[in-house]
């Protein structure tokens, strides 16, 4: 069967038949992928079960974008003040201007850009920044453990990392302008993804090595897929070190910059 909800652990499952006694090939498909595959149906239609997972996943999905980011509500208090966060956004006011004007998610006003200037150091090897973009619900979930594990990881290497920042109404492109004020060797930005009816706490990790006014997606590498049915955080921190690693060693990044297939996939 094609998409729908997943009906295991209510008495219903594909087939008609208990999991157990599903082909092997079932079990295979539905063990890889959190995507809705093989769920069976009622005559041509979706069983009820997979209809209403299907609305509360939309629902889920509208709710993460439309999410104003506020620190003090969705990040730990403990979280902010260890690594002393502060929050600034970019030249798009409302969500709905965000939402409806992607450039002005990719660029700050002066007073913003003075602000940054004011709380953080310049040229520091190694800079992390969180964004709101499409799922405010994926930062808050995905953010704080990737950031500590990142934080440790950087440390260990022996780079000099720059003062953490969020940003609402955020856009991948803003990572030109981080370059520009902060000049940091690799900047890290945590973002957001626009949500799926699989999740709604997806999070990407954009990368750059020293962006600048003019660099495109082809100057910049991509993990995402970051949460607990993909990539989870300790997985992530490894692949983002790693890659940032490549990037100084190699003084470049996106198209050139390729991950290694023999990659370790835990810290340590």
């Amino acid at each position: 069967m094609a998409a729908g909800g997943d009906d295991r652990g209510r008495g219903i499952e594909p087939y008609g038949v208990a999991g157990s006694d599903w082909p092997e090939i079932v079990r295979q498909v539905r063990a890889r992928t959190p995507a809705r595959l093989l769920v069976g149906r009622a005559g041509a239609a979706y069983r009820t079960s997979t209809q209403l997972e299907l609305r509360a996943a939309h629902a889920a999905a509208r709710d993460a974008v439309r999410l104003e980011l506020d620190l003090g509500r969705h990040f730990d208090p403990l979280f902010l003040a260890q690594f002393a966060f502060f929050e600034v956004c970019t030249q798009a006011r409302t969500k709905d201007e965000y939402l409806l004007r992607p450039d002005l998610g990719r660029s700050f006003s002066p007073e913003v850009s003075s602000q940054i200037l004011s709380h953080c150091g310049r040229s520091p090897d190694f800079q992390i920044v969180l964004g709101d973009g499409l799922s405010v619900t994926a930062l808050s979930a995905q953010a704080p453990a990737l950031f500590r594990s990142l934080d440790e990881g950087a440390r260990s290497r022996g780079w000099s990392l720059g003062q953490g920042f969020a940003i609402r109404h955020c856009r991948v492109g803003i990572l030109n302008q981080i370059g520009e004020l902060l000049d940091p060797k690799v900047v890290v930005l945590l973002i957001g993804e626009r949500p799926g009816l699989a999740t709604a706490e997806s999070l990407s990790a954009y990368m750059a090595y020293r962006p600048e006014k003019g660099h495109t997606d082809a100057n910049r590498n991509l993990i995402s897929n970051i949460h607990p049915r993909g990539v989870d955080t300790e997985q992530a921190a490894v692949r983002i070190l790693t890659f940032a690693q490549r990037m100084m060693r190699m003084r470049t990044s996106g198209y050139r910059l390729r991950e290694e297939p023999d990659l370790p996939r835990r810290l340590g």
